[in-house]
């Protein structure tokens, strides 16, 4: 890699998953300018995160770094093209604040040199999450927040394997991550450009210079058509989750919830996302005033768990290829939860050896 390429500018796609993200990236990586891969989605690391000790220890800092380089070759889709190096992305960051979102970025900004982009843009949405830590760590990161219909983007993480497998809860979700969003417009305003999903199927063109213009890359053409695209054409076929990516969104599809989700779910987004709704032009078709108890709430959680289950049975019987994938990735977080709990539990063993009084 060229060491005298300039570091991309970063920006964080927010804020939640299942908001149209993928045709966004896709066509935006139709620019030389742009470069974003497939996420990390470094959320799913973040429990095991207080395991690692004081990350000032070069140690713990490197270990770190291994295992997260080593969370991108577990991920379902690689990054084509590119050679990450633990110890060149260590050295790169040593003396810098330590963080893990200063590692991940780190390696999307190598890749991005690699690629020679301008920029490069995470679509790990739920690191909505740690926005202001980002800030703190980049002067110069941008986000671009994607809005959608509630009562559409919840029908469709009801269909994946994130989050949780019941209206309500995942309306509760969607409702926490645009909270954090709106906020984060509000105090950064010149750092965050909102955008409807709506918008860029009804008009891609205009929605797709808006995103060039605030990210300072140029609009092109190209940008239009993701038929050509070989990352779109592979993302299609990994899973059934993706299988839309490769073509152009369907104006028809944006009124699809109605016939996956019963009345009484769709009066249950509105009730919650009520708010969200009136800021951003959604118009309701109930009127919003369900009673979202305890009782409801514990029904919901109950429910969850059980279609999870079935939701990871139906996925291994119907599409083994993706359910094999992202078990591997899960296979390889619970392998350094372990490593890192024996470890732990090492430390303890031998700190308490040394604290026994000798007999001599």
């Amino acid at each position: 890699m060229d060491s005298t390429l300039q570091r991309p500018r970063p920006i964080l796609m927010t804020p939640i998953r299942r908001c149209g993200s993928h045709a966004l990236r896709l066509r935006l990586n139709q620019s030389p300018e742009f470069y974003s891969p497939y996420p990390l989605h470094i959320i799913d690391f973040m429990p095991l995160l207080d395991m690692y000790g004081d990350l000032s220890d070069d140690f713990n800092y490197f270990q770190l770094v291994v295992d997260v380089v080593g969370l991108q070759t577990a991920t379902m889709v690689k990054w084509e093209n590119v050679a990450l190096d633990p110890v060149r992305i260590f050295e790169a960051i040593a003396h810098q604040p330590r963080s893990i979102h200063r590692i991940a970025w780190e390696m999307l900004f190598q890749a991005g040199q690699q690629h020679r982009a301008k920029v490069v843009m995470d679509k790990s949405l739920d690191n909505i999450l740690y926005a202001h830590d980002l800030i703190e760590l980049f002067d110069d990161v941008l986000f671009l927040n994607v809005v959608r219909d509630p009562r559409a983007q919840v029908a469709s993480i009801n269909r994946a394997i994130i989050h949780d497998f019941d209206t309500v809860l995942n309306t509760m979700h969607w409702v926490k991550a645009h909270d954090m969003a709106h906020q984060l417009s509000i105090q950064h305003p010149d750092r965050v450009l909102t955008i409807r999903f709506e918008d860029f199927i009804s008009h891609p063109a205009p929605t797709l210079n808006a995103v060039c213009d605030f990210m300072g890359i140029e609009f092109l053409d190209d940008m239009l058509d993701v038929s050509s695209s070989s990352e779109a054409q592979q993302l299609a076929r990994m899973s059934a989750l993706w299988q839309t990516n490769h073509s152009a969104p369907i104006p028809a599809n944006i009124d699809k919830f109605r016939k996956s989700l019963s009345m009484e779910e769709i009066e249950a987004i509105e009730t919650l996302a009520a708010d969200h709704m009136e800021r951003y032009g959604y118009e309701r078709i109930t009127s919003g005033q369900m009673d979202v108890n305890d009782e409801l709430l514990s029904k919901a959680k109950h429910q969850s768990k059980e279609r999870k289950t079935q939701a990871w049975d139906e996925l291994r019987d119907n599409d083994p290829r993706d359910f094999q994938l992202r078990s591997f990735r899960a296979d390889y977080l619970a392998m350094i939860r372990g490593r890192l709990h024996q470890s732990v539990a090492s430390t303890v063993s031998d700190d308490s050896r040394l604290s026994v009084p000798s007999n001599v």
